[in-house]
């Protein structure tokens, strides 16, 4: 399928909400292109000087229009695709564009699975004293959690390029499991730190019979 392109260093996630700041005169004129012919674009993630896969978003409001015609507008994520080509013009408009291959998800998971990785987000959260949002339950999947969670940049991508729910979720479980150990080991480091100068009970060693 062939798409607009508007190439961003960042990852949006299929179910999405985006929100867009629009000053750029070509991506005026794609979304202007978007509003009058029903489009939709496609969000290539740019990372180490390239891009491989992003994500198809449409379009839903321009909330607000300014006097140099740049807009503030709020697109909704749709589907995660891989770059097959990339042309720049595109077809006689301002703008990048290019044919992509949507990726055939497989949004299947073991419950147990589900149950291990949300138990963990609340644990992570428990850590760092942040709410914990436990209706996060009842519309949980991967890309849900995405962002919530402190992956990097590089992490969001390799994401966004598996296809199957099963090996999003061992990825999200294995970066948890490794953030939370090393927030345990900060938090202990920092009780330890806290102590120092705190007047404290010590046994007095009992030097009597010490051979030298």
């Amino acid at each position: 399928m062939k798409l607009p392109f508007f190439p961003l260093k960042s990852v949006f996630f299929p179910g999405e909400t985006v929100p867009l700041h629009i000053f750029e005169p070509r991506y005026k004129a794609l979304i202007r292109d978007c509003r009058r012919e029903a489009l939709t674009f496609g969000i290539p993630v740019y990372i180490d000087k390239a891009i491989s896969h992003g994500t198809e978003v449409q379009l839903i409001e321009v909330v607000t229009t300014y006097g140099n015609g740049a807009m503030d507008v709020i697109c909704l994520a749709r589907q995660a695709f891989k770059v097959l080509s990339f042309v720049n013009p595109w077809e006689g408009r301002p703008y990048a564009g290019g044919e992509v291959a949507f990726m055939d998800l497989d949004l299947g998971a073991e419950p147990s699975l589900r149950e291990e990785v949300l138990k963990r987000l609340e644990q992570l959260y428990l850590l760092m004293d942040l709410p914990f949002d436990t209706l996060i339950g009842e519309r949980f999947n991967s890309y849900v959690l995405a962002h919530k969670m402190g992956l990097s940049f590089a992490q969001e991508f390799e994401l966004l390029k598996m296809a199957r729910e099963t090996d999003r979720l061992l990825f999200i479980k294995e970066h948890l499991d490794r953030t939370i150990t090393l927030l345990g080991e900060v938090n202990r480091t920092k009780a330890s730190i806290e102590l120092n100068g705190h007047f404290r009970n010590f046994d007095p060693l009992d030097f009597k019979g010490l051979k030298i």
